[in-house]
């Protein structure tokens, strides 16, 4: 398969991704995943389970992920949707696999929500034998829960989060091809990001230059609602947002934004200098350059997500660097979910450890900073890595600054 971003349109000149056996795939991926956890049903409302099951492509409102849109799994049918009024004439006209769909409203206000659990979700229920199932819910709030279950005594609502992560894991051929394409895009708007790094620039400007080249590339979504530029001080500790600070000779200045495409998402990330870096910012920056290198080394069948970190920590500690790294993860999987399992280098309590396998695609985001340091001393440096049977595959392209390194 060929590891480059080869377009994102549809065309007659070469075969590209036929979207419909996609879709196919990933149902049947879902199904099997449902089985195994002996589950009758999944019943999803995650955008990214939502997007995996229906390619339904959403209007996302903020804070309201999984209170607008949702999917019915069962056995030998396609998806049944539940959707937003607000999509509902574009589904029913424009995507034709969906071959039953019902209007909800917002899964929010107590009155509404009964009244969804009692005659829309409840029908549905009822006709294919399902009111005294096992059903996987993969998130959902506490009216939408008691109502469920206040209606529906019998019904044994159990984890369906678990499998439908596990079907997501490991990328369909297909699925790599359009992360490919994200990638590409995010790389893109890295590059616009860091072209407009100058002195006197805020950074909520370099932000807006960024999301105009998204979209100018037909990119969905940041992959972050809060695209992140922080620059000098604020990357140590890292203020996790774009501010109105004005951007100053000897500022370290990191972006992460990435891109969506395909429902797919490309999560890199740089940090730059404006200037001139100094002695301590070169050394921070190398720390974590050659720890992300030494990690993705790490990234292949037979080595495990604890080899990865470790290697990590130990480049970074030959410049006294091991212990300051930022109290997260230092990477995790990215596919149709912007964020999601299996991570790296994450030590709170429960962290499982995991072999890598071909198909796995990873963001590896290591991020050291340092205090009093003057322009900030803090640096994160972020790529996109399949696992290959032959090693890691980095899909990101985007350069790194020669004036921060050592």
């Amino acid at each position: 398969m060929d590891r480059f971003a080869r377009g994102p349109f549809h065309v007659g000149y070469e075969r590209r991704v036929d979207l419909d056996a996609l879709r196919q795939k990933r149902i049947a991926k879902a199904d099997a995943e449902r089985r195994k956890a002996g589950l009758d049903a999944l019943l999803v409302w995650k955008d990214e389970n939502g997007r995996y099951l229906t390619d339904l492509r959403p209007q996302l409102i903020a804070g309201k992920t999984t209170a607008l849109n949702g999917a019915l799994l069962i056995e030998g049918k396609a998806p049944i949707m539940f959707c937003s009024g607000g999509e509902r004439d574009r589904v029913d006209r424009t995507m034709p696999w969906v071959t039953e769909v019902h209007t909800i409203p917002i899964i929010e206000e107590k009155a509404l929500v009964e009244g969804l659990v009692k005659d829309i979700l409840g029908p549905v229920l009822r006709q294919y034998g399902l009111t005294d199932a096992k059903l996987g819910l993969d998130e959902s709030n506490m009216v939408f829960y008691k109502a469920l279950t206040s209606h529906f005594p019998k019904l044994k609502v159990e984890d369906g989060d678990t499998p439908m992560q596990q079907a997501r894991m490991i990328k369909l051929d297909e699925e790599i091809v359009l992360l490919e394409e994200a990638t590409a895009i995010a790389d893109a708007v890295c590059a616009t990001a860091t072209a407009a790094v100058a002195d006197g620039v805020r950074e909520c400007e370099v932000a807006g230059e960024a999301m105009r080249t998204l979209f100018r590339l037909g990119g969905e979504y940041a992959h972050v609602m809060t695209p992140f530029v922080a620059s000098g001080e604020h990357m140590a500790p890292p203020h996790r947002i774009c501010s109105d600070k004005l951007i100053r000779h000897g500022d370290v200045v990191f972006i992460d934004i990435g891109a969506a495409w395909g429902g797919y998402f490309g999560d890199m990330a740089r940090t730059v200098i404006c200037g001139k870096a100094s002695s301590e910012q070169k050394k921070v920056y190398t720390a974590v350059y050659e720890g992300l290198k030494a990690g993705i080394a790490e990234m292949r069948p037979g080595r495990t997500n604890k080899d990865a970190a470790e290697a990590l920590i130990k480049a970074a500690d030959k410049y006294g660097l091991g212990g300051r790294f930022l109290s997260l993860f230092i990477a995790h999987g990215v596919g149709i979910g912007a964020n999601e399992p299996p991570y790296i280098g994450e030590t709170l309590p429960g962290a499982p450890t995991y072999e890598f396998k071909p198909g796995m695609v990873f963001a590896v985001e290591p991020l050291i900073w340092v205090e009093n340091v003057r322009g900030g001393g803090g640096v994160r440096l972020e790529e996109m890595v399949l696992v290959t049977e032959n090693g890691p595959h980095v899909m990101s392209r985007a350069p790194f600054d020669e004036g921060l390194m050592l």
